[in-house]
């Protein structure tokens, strides 16, 4: 909802809503909230909802704990689980000091900060993302198993796909809250599925990644499954992506497309991936992933090459697109994004131009030919050192949120 915080209030009082819920996340992209009672959004809106920061992984120590959540108006929804009478709002939130500026590890402000930045340079980004899940049978105490839903394969039907009904139901509740699915399947692994929902500006972009995992979780629940977006859950199975589609273009122009721009955006995302491998890669089992059934572990492009770090999917060129294909389904979306953006900006910036183009499967050539292509970092100990050391992440990551995301 594109709302006031005026129209909120008054929403939140003409359809008796009863709890709000204050949402935000850790620098790893892991949701959190607090509820409140309905009559104290206001004073949310005005003065902020104060919390223990030093509970929050990456945030703060005990020293120095106090931070407060100011709700984002535009970003209320219903949460369609919870009874209509009395119900449940959410709102994602900002993070600020006592003093009322920004907390420096927020990681979806400095995703508004990225956007601004595009803005006063005359550009502009659109995100789509495809994130892959498992859906896993519980035992009779309602506790995960390690025992996949289905055996079906990709875009199999049922009976073999039992997923089916899950993913209608996934959908039918993003779509009460305001997200747009486009398709949904069946995928490789046993018991792994995806949906992909529509384009859109980074940040809601972010935000609809962190509500799409919520709704599949809680629609997993409630079907007595547990959803897993672990990069790797099952051995000699495909791990769980999170392929970032990412489209950029001039403001103010009617241009279709604008290729330089394209393609030295590109060229400044292959330039820093490996070193922005920590974030988009953040859990110890992201690394047995990377490397097999069409995760890259090559920093190279190619148009359908699904083998690649970045593929130019087919499309009409008003909807030209590259794909990154090395992230799982645990990265951070607002730190994904952020610095997707930062890396093709400083691509475009420097004029940057992208190598040869390879058509090559460099999941299954030689390590002679695999060895003409950089690697991405093999371990989430190099993957952090290299970070750390990288002077383009010192430059756009804060100083603390940088040390957070690094340290062992």
């Amino acid at each position: 909802m594109n709302i006031s915080q005026r129209e909120a209030l008054e929403l939140i009082e003409s359809d008796d809503i009863k709890f709000v819920r204050l949402s935000f996340c850790d620098v790893y992209g892991v949701q959190k909230n607090v509820s409140i009672q309905s009559g104290e959004l206001a004073r949310a809106f005005e003065s902020g909802i104060a919390f223990d920061a030093s509970s929050i992984a990456g945030f703060r120590d005990e020293s120095n704990s106090d931070l407060l959540l100011f709700p984002d108006p535009t970003t209320m929804t219903m949460l369609p689980w919870r009874p209509s009478r009395g119900g449940v709002a959410r709102f994602f939130c900002d993070i600020r000091n006592p003093d009322g500026t920004p907390f420096s590890a927020d990681c979806r402000q400095l995703l508004t900060q990225t956007v601004e930045l595009y803005s006063k340079e005359g550009l502009r980004c659109d995100f789509g993302a495809e994130c892959e899940f498992y859906l896993f049978k519980c035992d009779e105490n309602g506790e995960p198993t390690d025992i996949p839903l289905d055996r079906a394969g990709y875009f199999d039907i049922a009976p073999a796909d039992a997923g089916e009904n899950v993913r209608r139901e996934i959908c039918m509740t993003l779509e009460s809250m305001g997200l747009q699915p486009e398709r949904s399947h069946h995928e490789q692994g046993p018991g792994q599925n995806e949906i992909d929902f529509r384009y859109s500006a980074p940040l809601q972009a972010a935000d609809n990644v962190i509500t799409f995992k919520q709704v599949v979780s809680t629609v997993a629940a409630r079907s007595g499954l547990s959803a897993c977006f672990c990069p790797k859950p099952i051995d000699g199975a495909p791990g769980n992506g999170f392929h970032i589609n990412v489209s950029v273009g001039r403001t103010g122009t009617d241009e279709a497309h604008d290729e330089e721009l394209f393609r030295s955006f590109m060229a400044g995302l292959l330039e820093h991936t490996p070193e922005m491998t920590a974030v988009f890669n953040p859990l110890a089992r992201s690394y047995a992933r990377l490397g097999h059934e069409k995760a890259p572990d090559r920093v190279s492009w190619s148009p359908n090459n699904r083998s690649q770090l970045i593929r130019i999917p087919a499309a009409p060129i008003a909807h030209r697109r590259m794909e990154l294909r090395s992230p799982d389904a645990s990265a951070n979306p607002y730190l994904a994004f952020a610095l997707v953006m930062h890396a093709g900006l400083d691509g475009i910036r420097r004029g940057l131009t992208p190598p040869p183009s390879c058509d090559k499967n460099l999941l299954d050539v030689s390590e002679e030919i695999r060895a003409q292509y950089r690697a991405l970092p093999t371990s989430l100990a190099e993957a952090k050192q290299l970070a750390a050391e990288s002077v383009f992440m010192q430059q756009v990551l804060p100083k603390h949120l940088l040390k957070a995301l690094t340290e062992e």
